[in-house]
């Protein structure tokens, strides 16, 4: 493995959402060997929003809070103290869209919801309203690289502050004509409750490192696919090491020509 620094943390629950994966243990089943019927991603409405927050949001922000609620309750976790990470390669493709052809219209007038909508980091702002935090919240965007530039960047901030982070990368579809350059087939988010510590409780212990091996490939087909389709699914290989609950190494893409190393312990 890649003799560069190396970050190191505990995963103590896992959110997820994608197409024919509804939460975490049906995707645990799956991806520990279970059959795999892939159905569109079905996100429920975020039912903690207060109602006139609850009908300004648009698909990516139910998308990630979905996630980020489940890994939440999994990890019993203080949500009003919790810094956040999150973490999407493009946004909310959807209000993009509706931005550009009303600009491109006669009429040439945005509203409101719209605007605050369209800038990278309205789920932490709909976080916040959500569950009260108020600690930091971090949104990045790094293309296909997001999730392995959002597991860096929260495994780096909970070692540096010794306080667990909550992870959260999602992407959904875009609209024609941005789908035809942009083709995100369907909504996929993954939220990881990461924390310091001595691992009680924890489902496993990683290790991260940049190497230069290529990444590591699902061997279902269509867990392959939706792998190399949707940038937050790039955390398939690593997702399906912690179902599996054995120890071993992935590799997570990241950018051209180095990806993360990801070594996976399992908890004493």
């Amino acid at each position: 493995m890649s003799a560069t620094p190396e970050l190191t943390g505990w995963v103590q629950a896992v959110g997820l959402l994608g197409p024919g994966l509804p939460h975490w243990p049906a995707a645990a089943q799956v991806l520990a060997g279970g059959a795999y019927s892939p159905r569109p991603t079905v996100i429920p409405a975020v039912e903690c929003l207060p109602g006139a927050e609850r009908r300004r949001t648009g698909t990516v922000v139910r998308l990630a809070l979905a996630a980020g609620l489940e890994a939440l309750a999994r990890g019993a976790a203080d949500a009003t103290k919790l810094p956040t990470v999150f973490a999407s390669s493009g946004g909310d493709g959807l209000n993009c869209h509706e931005i550009c052809a009303t600009l491109a219209s006669p009429e040439r007038q945005i509203s409101p919801t719209r605007f605050h909508n369209s800038v990278h980091n309205a789920a932490a702002g709909y976080w916040g309203i959500a569950t009260g935090a108020t600690a930091a919240a971090n949104a990045l965007c790094g293309h296909d690289a997001s999730f392995g530039a959002g597991l860096l960047e929260a495994l780096a901030q909970m070692q540096v502050e010794a306080t667990a982070v909550l992870l959260i990368a999602y992407d959904a579809s875009y609209p024609e004509p941005m789908r035809s350059v942009r083709p995100i087939p369907d909504a996929f988010a993954v939220a990881m409750l990461l924390a310091p510590g001595d691992g009680r409780r924890a489902l496993a212990r990683l290790t991260v490192a940049l190497t230069g091996a290529p990444p590591t490939r699902m061997d279902e087909v269509r867990l392959e696919a939706l792998r190399r389709s949707i940038p937050a699914a790039r955390s398939l290989p690593l997702l399906q090491r912690l179902a599996l609950g054995t120890p071993g190494g992935v590799v997570i893409d990241y950018l051209e020509e180095q990806r993360l190393s990801v070594e996976v312990d399992t908890c004493p």
